[in-house]
């Protein structure tokens, strides 16, 4: 049995310490409400997982937070940048985070005078509200395809020096797809891309799109376009091609399908989700509120599977609609 080593009452619970779980705490701790930000990994976890060299599409003044300043080397700031001005950021607020501590359940029970119990993995609170701003980044979107789980394949990319002179797949046609084909071939890797598309996605980074292109016009880097995956297995990977199925060897597979949010934990606290492919969460757009009164998303997980609709950039102010909702109508105040 685990032990709870806290029982707590809160105005605010905020689920996920990511830049808008912080932003929401920073609203929080300015109105005067009490609050408490759980997080399952470490702070901003989801930058953190990031590649190593990934460089943001927002500039630096876009991804602030709290009204700290964030200075950059260069237009676009990049992940080691981000982590250690978000670190910065959470100590000038002295934020109350609790790291490494997974929010297990959330349920509805009038007990020590608030709306909702939270569980976690280390601890109890009782809290009138609860905000969740998990993102999307932990939950990769599956090929369901034989030999997917191999240990060649992986769908989080890290940086390419592993894959140097190896023979990599890369799946995918975004961003993550083609920071690791570009950044492995560069490596001395064999890349091949399978794209379902036409051709390179629209939201590629405007200054990598022409990189990308011209690596594949020029035959640096293959590219199956209209295309997907059969089956892996321990040296090959069938291709389902507009010719037919193309079997070439391989060593390595980055399956960069995207991520969705957790989909599952929001229908266990009892958030209702649209019944279409986008399974995009119920929410009131000016106070984003979903259908349980007191409970709040913020940032990415607001989209469901449009997990390109919402970033740091445009969902900043998310906090302060939550935290207005909550001074207004919050039976705590």
């Amino acid at each position: 049995m685990k032990e709870l080593y806290c029982m707590s009452n809160y105005d605010v619970v905020i689920v996920g310490g990511g830049p808008i779980g912080m932003a929401c705490g920073i609203a929080a701790k300015k109105a005067g409400l009490s609050y408490v930000i759980i997080e399952k990994g470490c702070l901003v976890n989801s930058l953190y997982n990031y590649p190593l060299f990934m460089t943001f599409f927002s500039t630096s003044e876009r991804l602030e937070i709290g009204g700290a300043p964030f200075m950059s080397l260069a237009p676009k700031p990049g992940r080691q940048e981000a982590i250690e001005y978000y670190r910065r950021v959470k100590q000038m607020h002295d934020l109350n985070i609790h790291l490494f501590e997974k929010v297990e359940a959330v349920q509805s029970a009038a007990t020590n005078g608030a709306r909702y119990t939270i569980t976690t993995s280390k601890a109890t609170y009782h809290a009138n509200n609860v905000v969740i701003a998990t993102g999307f980044y932990d939950f990769p979107i599956y090929m369901d395809v034989p030999g997917e789980e191999l240990p060649k394949v992986h769908h989080y990319y890290k940086e390419p020096h592993y894959y140097a002179y190896q023979k990599v797949l890369v799946i995918g046609a975004n961003n993550s797809a083609v920071d690791a084909a570009l950044e492995t071939w560069r490596k001395g890797a064999e890349v091949t891309m399978v794209i379902r598309q036409q051709e390179i996605g629209a939201r590629v980074k405007y200054w990598v799109k022409p990189d990308i292109e011209n690596r594949i016009a020029e035959g640096s880097i293959k590219a199956y376009f209209q295309s997907s995956i059969a089956a892996v297995r321990d040296k090959e990977v069938d291709i389902i091609t507009p010719e037919g199925i193309v079997t070439i060897e391989n060593d390595h597979v980055l399956a960069m399908t995207g991520y969705r949010p957790d989909f599952t934990m929001l229908e266990r606290f009892g958030v209702e989700l649209s019944a279409d492919w986008k399974r995009c969460p119920v929410y009131h757009p000016d106070t984003m509120e979903t259908n349980l009164p007191g409970v709040y998303l913020a940032g990415v997980v607001c989209g469901g599977m449009e997990t390109h609709k919402w970033f740091i950039e445009n969902s900043r102010d998310h906090a302060d609609k939550i935290i207005k909702h909550i001074t207004i109508s919050s039976p705590l105040q």
